[in-house]
This record gives C-alpha cells, sequence and structure tokens, in this order.
C-alpha cells in the first residue's frame, strides 16, 4: 500500500499512480476501502521498481509517499467450466440478454474471449461491452485475485432495437451489457470454480561449498524444489524454485548459515497452485458475486 506523506495528497497521488500505471503495464493500481479514504495499492515486481515509483513521485509530481510491508500478489485459474445467462425481463433490471460460458486454458495464455453468436445478431458496439466488461470483471476472481488463463465465449445474447425514429429510452445501450455482464460471468466462475495460484522464483544461491549440507535443508523447509547444483572448488551454486513469499525469508537467514559469505539472485519463473489455506484478498469492486450488493450500487435498485 502507497501512503501519502500528507493526507491531502491522496487525491493527486491517484493521479499520479494513475498516469504512471498508464506508462508502465507492470504496474498495477489497485483503491480500495472508504470512497473518503480510500487505501491506495500498487503491484509492482521487486523491490527496485519500489525505489524508482518513489524516487518519481516526490521529483516529478512533488509528492512524498512512504510504502506499507510488500505482500504477494497470487492469481486465480479455474478449474472447471462454468455457463450462466440472464435473459431481459424478470429480476434483470437491465435492457441486455448475456449468456457465457467460461473454460480453462493452458498457463499462460491469459484470458481470451470468443463468440459463440452469429455474426450479426447483435451489434458490434453491445459485443466490445460485453468483451471489455469480461476483462474488467476478472481482474477479481472468487478469491479477490486476478482469474487468468481462460477462455470466455458469449453463447447468447438479446436485446431491444431502437425504433424506426432513433434511440429512446427504452433501446438496449452499450452500458445495459456493461453492466449485466460481470453478474453473468461470476455466476459462470463460482460454477467453474478456481485454485489459487502463488509466484515461484527461480533463486540462485551462491555459498561456500562447505555450507551446502546446512543451507540445503532449509531451503527445503522454506517449500523449495532443487534444479541444480554446481560446486566449483571452494564454491557452490545451489539454483532451486521457492515460493516468492520465502525469499526474504531465506535472505534473512543465509548469513548466518554461511559465515556471511553467501548470495542470493532470484527473479520471477513460474506459478503454481497454493498448498493448504488458499489466501483471500478484500474486493475493490461493487461485488457481482452478491446481486443485491451489485445492484445497489449499479442501479440502486434491487
Amino acid at each position: 500500500m502507497v501512503v501519502p506523506g500528507r493526507a491531502a495528497d491522496r487525491g493527486a497521488l491517484h493521479a499520479a499512480l494513475t498516469q504512471l500505471a498508464e506508462q508502465d503495464p507492470l504496474i498495477g493500481l489497485r483503491q480500495t476501502g472508504d470512497p473518503g479514504s480510500p487505501e491506495i495499492s500498487v503491484s509492482l515486481y521487486g523491490e527496485v521498481q519500489k525505489e524508482v515509483i518513489q524516487t518519481t513521485l516526490a521529483e516529478e509530481y512533488g509528492i512524498g509517499v512512504s510504502f506499507q510491508e510488500t505482500t504477494t500478489i497470487y492469481i486465480e485459474r479455474p478449474v472447471g467450466t462454468g455457463v450462466a445467462a440472464e435473459d431481459m425481463g424478470g429480476e434483470n433490471p437491465f435492457r441486455a440478454g448475456v449468456g457465457l460460458r467460461l473454460a480453462p486454458a493452458e498457463p499462460g495464455t491469459g484470458v481470451r474471449f470468443r463468440l459463440g453468436i452469429e455474426l450479426g445478431s447483435l451489434p458490434m458496439a453491445f459485443i466490445k461491452a460485453v468483451e471489455e466488461s469480461v476483462h474488467r470483471t476478472l481482474r477479481q476472481g472468487l478469491r479477490g485475485w486476478q482469474v487468468t488463463d481462460c477462455v470466455v465465449t458469449l453463447t447468447r445474447s438479446s436485446y431491444t432495437p431502437p425504433p424506426p425514429y432513433g434511440w429512446s429510452k427504452w433501446s438496449s445501450s452499450a452500458g445495459d451489457f456493461r453492466n449485466l455482464t460481470p453478474l453473468v460471468l461470476m455466476t459462470a466462475l463460482r460454477e467453474a470454480g478456481t485454485s489459487v495460484h502463488e509466484p515461484v522464483h527461480r533463486v540462485t544461491v551462491e555459498l561456500p561449498a562447505d555450507a551446502v549440507g546446512a543451507v540445503a535443508p532449509v531451503l527445503a523447509q522454506l517449500g523449495g524444489v532443487p534444479q541444480a547444483t554446481t560446486v566449483r572448488g571452494g564454491t557452490a551454486e545451489l539454483e532451486v524454485h521457492l515460493p516468492a513469499t520465502r525469499v526474504h525469508e531465506l535472505q534473512r537467514l543465509l548469513p548466518s548459515l554461511t559465515r556471511g559469505e553467501g548470495s542470493v539472485d532470484g527473479r520471477f519463473d513460474h506459478y503454481r497452485q497454493v498448498r493448504g489455506q488458499a489466501p483471500v484478498r478484500p474486493r475493490a469492486d461493487a461485488n457481482p458475486l452478491d446481486r443485491k450488493e451489485y445492484l445497489l450500487h449499479v442501479v440502486r435498485r434491487v
């Protein structure tokens, strides 16, 4: 979380971070909490990027900030296929009908949107609204983490066309599809289910060869998976896959295990499913998982 040095700079801080996030796709901006005093968080890759942002905010925007303790960013992946649909009318307050199918895809493929309806059966502006809403909604899954590696297919749709004399308040709009899509998509995601995955770094530990016997068991206790061991004279190099959450702990323990002669270098390698209790992140949206809350937020009525 990013905290401004002065409370009065909170609005300016959000505006500045928004600009930086637009310039750098590796910066993910997130705002939670009370709208009157929101908490601002950014997702970054490494401590160096944190220092760069802190300096940029001070020098280019005149905003002094501090960062609270760094936390790990997880992802969610669907474990099955989910299907959901809402037609116009009934409890659906939007002038739109949407059906979606969500299915898992190969790791690393991201989120892909496909059409399962006939071209021309729905105006392109409405299709675009559904697609944009799909990507935006999947930034937060069942446990609050970004959902990725899935295919979302638009399987059915309905709308009210404008009358011959032009658009009327009774006609469907892109906003109707944009607002309905999160409800349908999250229903499909709930049916599919998700698993939470943690980032894993490929870590290289350089140390005295006679310290390998002391360091190897610690790496195993931290959840490390050995990849390679190289010994050259009195120096050894261990390569392991280590959960990102344990890298800092390794850095803290290594000096006492290696007489101060060990060093650690690591970078992101892949994601793997969390073992045990999956972490949950608070939502920062209108929460389409709760229909009543979502509709109260979006249309101010149930």
